[in-house]
C-alpha cells in the first residue's frame, strides 16, 4: 500500500487534490475557507485491486484492476466502511469536492466516522484503459452534459427537467459552457467504456477483490455503476452489508427517456446475475408492461410477469436504499428499477427526495447546493438499517 499521509494534515492534501480537478490558481471559483467538520486522520492511503493480465500490442499489460483511495477518520466510528463506484464519464473526483470548491461526500462521510474508499472504475481514470484489450471508449461532450445534468431546466427534454435549480453556481451561464463552475466540471469528465457487459464484469470482479481485502462494506453507487453494486452484492453476499444507489442505471431490460434502446437483460444487470430458481438465458425472464404508468410524468414499468416470479438470490438479505431527485431524467424511471427489486425479494426503500422536502437536484446530487442536505438523509438510512 502506498502511503500518502500517515498523519496530521491529511485534509489539506484531500483538499488539495480536489483542487487539482475542481479549481486551480487561475480558475474560478476559488473555494472559501471553512473549517472541516472532520479532524485529525491517520489513514490517507492508496492501492490498486483486482486485475489480470492480458497480451495486448504492446505485450503482457495488466487490465481490469480498480484504483483505491482510501481515507480514514482517526478514530472510526461506524462499523463499516463505504465504498463509492462513481457512474458513467466520471471517476473519485465526484465524492471529493464540489466544482465551486465546497466539501465534498468523501469529507463529509469520514467526518460522521465511516472510513471510506474512492474507487476509479476499470479503464477508468487512474485505473489503466489497455489499448486493443479494453473495449471501445467515448466521452461526454459539453453539450450533452448540460442537457443531462447541468442545465436540464433550459432543455425542458423530460417533464420534470424545468424543477432543477440545484446547480451550485448564480452565473448568467448557470450550468453552461462558460460558467465557471460547470467548466470545472466538464474539465473532470473522462472517457468510458462505452458496452456495459464490457464495464460490469471487470469491476465485479475487481470490486469483489476489494471486500476480500478491507472485509465487509457498504456499497455506493451512482447511475452507470448501478449494476455494479447489485453484482458485486451478487458476488459477496456476505460482505456486502447494504448498496446505496444513488440513482442507478434503468430502468429494466430497457432505456427511458434519452433513448429507447435494449439495455439490462439480466433485469438490472447487463451480465448475468443469481435468481432462484435459476435463470441460464434472459429470456427466461417472461415479463409484461404495466397497462398505465403509477401516475403522469412516468413510464410504465415492466416486471416480472406472473405469481411465481424469480428472486435475486444472493441480493435477498442486503438492505438497499434507492434514491432519486426531483428533477433528474431519473425521476421519470426510477420507480420501475424499485419496483423491480421488491418484486424480486430485495428489501428496498426508495427515497423520492422531493416527497421529504428536498426539491431542485438534478443526477449529480453530490456536487449540487444541497449536496450535504441529501448526504445527510443517506446516513440517517444506514444509522436506522446497518447494524
Amino acid at each position: 500500500m502506498n502511503k500518502i499521509v500517515s498523519k496530521g494534515g491529511a485534509l489539506a492534501l484531500v483538499m488539495t487534490a480536489c483542487l487539482a480537478v475542481y479549481g486551480s490558481a487561475s480558475a474560478q471559483p476559488k473555494p472559501s475557507p471553512k473549517k472541516s467538520a472532520s479532524s485529525g486522520r491517520v489513514d490517507h492511503s492508496f492501492f490498486f485491486a483486482g486485475g489480470d493480465y492480458a497480451n495486448g500490442p504492446a505485450g503482457q499489460v495488466m487490465h481490469g484492476q480498480i484504483f483505491v483511495e482510501k481515507i480514514a477518520p482517526a478514530r472510526p466510528r461506524q462499523r463499516y466502511p463505504i465504498v463509492m463506484i462513481h457512474g458513467a464519464a466520471q471517476t473519485a473526483t465526484n465524492w471529493m469536492g464540489t466544482p465551486d470548491g465546497r466539501e465534498g461526500w468523501a469529507e463529509y462521510f469520514v467526518s460522521q466516522g465511516y472510513v471510506v474508499y474512492l474507487v476509479d472504475q476499470p479503464a477508468r481514470g487512474r485505473s489503466a484503459w489497455q489499448q486493443g484489450v479494453d473495449g471501445k471508449t467515448s466521452i461526454f461532450d459539453a453539450i450533452t452534459v448540460e442537457k443531462r445534468f447541468t442545465a436540464t431546466e433550459k432543455y425542458n427534454i423530460w417533464p420534470q427537467a424545468r424543477l432543477h435549480t440545484q446547480w451550485p453556481s448564480n452565473d448568467p451561464k448557470r450550468g453552461q459552457v462558460g460558467d465557471p463552475v460547470f467548466d470545472q466540471f466538464y474539465a473532470s469528465q473522462v472517457p468510458y467504456v462505452v458496452d456495459n457487459a464490457q464495464a460490469q464484469l471487470p469491476m465485479r470482479d475487481a470490486g469483489a477483490a476489494l471486500l476480500d481485502r478491507i472485509g465487509p462494506a457498504i456499497v455506493m453507487t451512482h447511475s452507470q455503476s448501478g449494476p455494479m453494486g447489485w453484482l458485486i452484492g451478487d458476488a459477496r453476499p456476505k460482505l456486502v452489508k447494504a448498496i446505496v444507489a444513488l440513482e442507478p442505471a434503468g430502468p429494466p431490460f430497457q432505456d427511458e427517456v434519452n433513448d429507447h434502446d435494449k439495455a439490462r437483460a439480466w433485469g438490472v444487470t447487463d451480465i448475468p446475475v443469481a435468481y432462484d430458481p435459476a435463470v441460464t438465458d434472459p429470456s427466461q425472464l417472461q415479463t409484461e408492461l404495466q397497462a398505465q404508468p403509477d401516475a403522469v410524468d412516468l413510464v410504465p414499468c415492466r416486471l416480472q410477469k406472473g405469481s411465481a416470479v424469480h428472486t435475486l438470490a444472493n441480493l435477498r438479505d442486503i438492505r438497499v436504499m434507492l434514491v432519486t431527485t426531483e428533477a433528474s431524467y431519473h425521476a421519470v424511471y426510477d420507480h420501475c428499477t424499485a419496483r423491480y427489486l421488491k418484486q424480486a425479494g430485495v428489501n428496498t426503500d426508495h427515497i423520492r427526495l422531493e416527497a421529504i422536502g428536498i426539491h431542485g437536484n438534478g443526477h449529480m446530487l453530490m456536487l449540487e447546493k444541497n449536496n450535504l442536505q441529501i448526504a445527510k438523509v443517506v446516513t440517517s438510512w444506514l444509522g436506522k438499517n446497518v447494524k
